[in-house]
């Protein structure tokens, strides 16, 4: 007698392998498919014109702080209060230009103010101090 036993055939167990491999192939070449479906649909710049496209997030981008900006009744001070929201469309360097120039509006603003003429300011007399 041998000690080797003789392999018998199992046709059910190389089917259901078979099968498996099948579904494996089909499913690798699915995902190949769906790959190469989404690269397509990659819309190029120039592909984009008439349509809306969303840029991708940048946190270094400029950001609108969309600060409520109330009318103080005074044109001056507004327009440079209107003037702050131009900082928002603009990188965090072009920030101090846009807040130098408020500045000086709003302090030629209150210069102006100061320089308005009032009522006549009393004659002096001689003789008289102060």
């Amino acid at each position: 007698m041998s000690d080797t036993v003789p392999e018998t055939e199992n046709p059910v167990a190389e089917a259901e392998a078979e099968t498996a491999a099948e579904e494996a192939a089909e499913a690798e070449t699915a995902a190949e498919e769906a790959a190469e479906d989404v690269a397509g649909l990659a819309v190029e710049p120039e592909d984009t014109a008439g349509f809306a496209v969303e840029p991708e997030y940048d946190p270094a981008a400029p950001a609108p702080l969309n600060v409520p900006r109330v009318p103080t009744g005074n044109a001056d001070v507004d327009a440079q209060l209107e003037r702050l929201g131009d900082a928002d469309h603009l990188a965090t360097d072009g920030h101090l230009e846009v807040y130098e120039d408020v500045h000086r509006g709003l302090r030629d603003a209150l210069t102006a103010l100061d320089a308005r003429p009032g009522p006549p300011a009393p004659p002096s007399m001689p003789g008289m101090r102060s």
